[in-house]
């Protein structure tokens, strides 16, 4: 990847049939998705331990209302531990990269705010 270059980081579904363009697809959730298999969720990785702790998921509950603070939180984790997204930083350094998640919300779940982070990390 190329200094100033941002990288290629999208977010989708993972129940959304893999894509030809979208690069590898990471699952982004500490849980796995319902009534998915492995094979059907064509992933090249899964970045469990990037995902919010199990108290600030069940909090955030998904409730919009809750997404601004959520994202405060889970930025806040991240920060704490980078460790737990060099998986995923590798896989943006190397290509494009979609992170995957099973929330019904397209706009206020974890990879909205993951997505932020690593594109953060990618311009340091």
């Amino acid at each position: 990847m190329k200094r100033g270059h941002l990288p290629a980081i999208t977010i989708r579904r993972v129940y959304a049939p893999p894509a030809p363009d979208e690069g590898a697809r990471w699952l982004v959730d500490r849980i796995w998705p319902r009534g998915l298999t492995k094979d059907a969720a064509g992933l090249a990785g899964w970045a469990k331990e990037a995902a919010p702790d199990t108290a600030l998921r069940q909090w955030f509950g998904h409730e919009p209302d809750r997404f601004a603070k959520f994202r405060r939180r889970y930025l806040a984790q991240l920060h704490a531990h980078p460790e737990a997204t060099e998986a995923l930083m590798a896989a943006v350094r190397a290509g494009p990269v979609t992170l995957v998640y099973g929330a019904h919300d397209e706009t206020h779940n974890n990879a909205v705010v993951l997505r932020e982070y690593l594109l953060e990390r990618a311009r340091a």
